[in-house]
């Protein structure tokens, strides 16, 4: 596969398969060049010259990988601050990292054997039931076709840091044993924007059964800071005060 930076002498064309709209049928041909998905920087490795990389080959490759997603989650980000839909297009990038979230789903992907045309189905499968967007869609065939898609988890999360940083946010994400009340994540938002002076707090939530009851908040550079009111914590404390060692009790 030529490196993407290669790309930057020529428009990419592909074949669009999203289902979403009469807009986006199969026959129709949609080019996109470097310059509209604002790639300029992104450079990649022959898989070639990397298999000549000596030690410390994994490590660069993790480094470039980081650079790539980067990239690309810049890129998306951009095309959706021009046409003002950045929160929907965060939404969608949630409902994709959900459905990559199965194993299954990600070696369908990154499996050689499997034509781009199959794989182009799935894809329109996927933005068909999570109603995405049609530029989301059509950046996922692209990942497809630039046998990129096993990074896009990695791309979403690249994307979620960017997305912050555009829209001044706190994420802050709340686990929890059961989903809780709106209002009640309303309050911890509020709480989050209070300690951090962030002007928005977007929230995320997970499921967590060890928690016991309560719940934990997660905000600050890559969830450095921790707000614990889990009941798992307590009992934790609990049990610290009560560790009694080798005391010998007088009978």
């Amino acid at each position: 596969m030529a490196a993407p930076a290669a790309l930057q002498q020529a428009p990419i064309t592909f074949q669009s398969r999203s289902l979403l709209s009469s807009q986006l049928q199969s026959t129709r041909k949609i080019k996109l060049s470097l310059s509209t998905l604002l790639l300029p920087k992104l450079t990649l490795k022959s898989r070639q010259s990397r298999r000549r990389t000596g030690g410390g080959g994994s490590s660069s490759g993790a480094r470039m990988a980081e650079s790539a997603a980067g990239s690309y989650a810049n890129a998306l980000a951009d095309v959706a601050k021009s046409n003002n839909t950045l929160d929907q297009t965060s939404s969608d990038l949630e409902a994709i990292d959900k459905v990559f979230s199965d194993e299954a789903v990600v070696s369908f992907f990154v499996n050689p054997t499997i034509t781009e045309e199959e794989k182009g189905k799935i894809v329109d499968e996927i933005a068909k039931k999570s109603n995405l967007q049609p530029h989301v869609a059509n950046f996922l065939n692209i990942l497809v076709d630039m046998k990129r898609i096993d990074m896009i988890r990695e791309i979403i999360k690249e994307f979620d840091v960017v997305f912050n940083k555009m829209t001044e946010t706190e994420l802050a994400v709340v686990s929890s044993v059961v989903e809780l009340e709106s209002q009640h994540l309303a309050q911890i938002a509020k709480s989050v924007q209070k300690l951090t002076g962030a002007r928005n707090v977007r929230i995320k939530t997970k499921i967590d059964p060890t928690l016991v009851a309560g719940f934990t908040v997660r905000y600050g550079s890559s969830g450095s800071k921790l707000i614990d009111m889990s009941v798992k914590k307590q009992l934790e404390e609990i049990a610290l005060q009560l560790d009694l060692g080798d005391i010998q009790l007088a009978v």
